[in-house]
Order: structure tokens, then sequence, then C-alpha cells
């Protein structure tokens, strides 16, 4: 079964993406619904993987300073045992694969300098098949955003 996202599904979303918790109630007196309509659209967005709802923690709170990404080159026909090797490593938050001059990219953080070379050179490049990386240290970041759809948050009910 195909589900698609209608314009109200959509909002829901918005709501949802600014503030993961925010009541039902709230939500439906915005969109000018019942709670009980909001309740079964986020289960059926839930359970049909459309959305989730998750904590996002920031790295750098918890001590995990080093944060970079990394070009990874992998043998021809290798690429998705690779992929799912490297995708078990901790300090792996994101992996892609890409088309250009690497197969996979990987944003990873560590706790500092010295863990993200021993991450480097004693996991990531250990890994049989992988061929090259190329490590692009984040300097600074400049946004940080896993919202879609909605500029700007939305509007809520006095």
């Amino acid at each position: 079964m195909i589900f698609m996202l209608d314009e109200i599904d959509q909002k829901i979303i918005s709501y949802l993406q600014y503030d993961g918790r925010m009541p039902f109630t709230t939500i439906a007196s915005a969109l000018g619904i019942t709670e009980a309509t909001v309740r079964r659209r986020v289960k059926q967005l839930s359970e049909s993987a459309k959305m989730q709802i998750v904590a996002i923690v920031e790295p750098q709170e918890l001590g995990w300073n080093e944060a970079a990404m990394i070009g990874i080159s992998v043998k021809a026909n290798r690429l998705a045992a690779v992929a799912d090797e490297i995708a078990r490593l901790p300090e792996v938050t994101y992996l892609f694969q890409a088309a250009g001059e690497f197969d996979l990219f990987a944003e990873v953080y560590c706790k500092d300098r010295q863990h993200f070379v021993s991450f480097l050179n004693e996991r990531l490049q250990q890994i049989p098949d992988v061929e090259r990386t190329q490590s692009f240290l984040i300097l600074k970041m400049h946004k940080l955003s896993y919202r879609w759809g909605e500029l700007e948050p939305p509007i809520l009910p006095e």
C-alpha cells in the first residue's frame, strides 16, 4: 500500500519537527482538527516509517568535539559489504553512497583529535577493501537541520 502525505500530514510533521513532544491537542487546535485525528495520523506516519520521533543530541555537549566528513574509496564490487561494516562503527553518525571521486561519505564524531586519528588509522582504514580515505575536519558548523518543508516554525494558537 502506498501512503501519500497530504497537507495535514505535512503540517503535523512540521509542528513535530520543531518540538517532537508538542501535545497533540496543541497541534489539533492550530490545524482546526481533533486531537484524535492528530493521534491517528501520527500513528500512521510512524508505523509506515514515513516519520520517526527521536531525541537529537549535540555531540559536542557530550564531549565528542572532533567532527569530520570522510570520503571513502572502496574496491569495485565490495561497496555494500564495506558500507555495512562502516555503518556499525559507533563514531559514524551518517553514511551515504555518492557519485563522484568517493564511493562513500561518512560523518564521524570522536572525543578528540587522538580518538579521531585512532579511529581513522586503526579502524576505518583497516576494513578490508577500503582503498583510500580523505578527511575533511569540520571546523565550524553553520547549519545542522533535520527539518524539511516549512522554513519558519509553525504558528501556534494563542
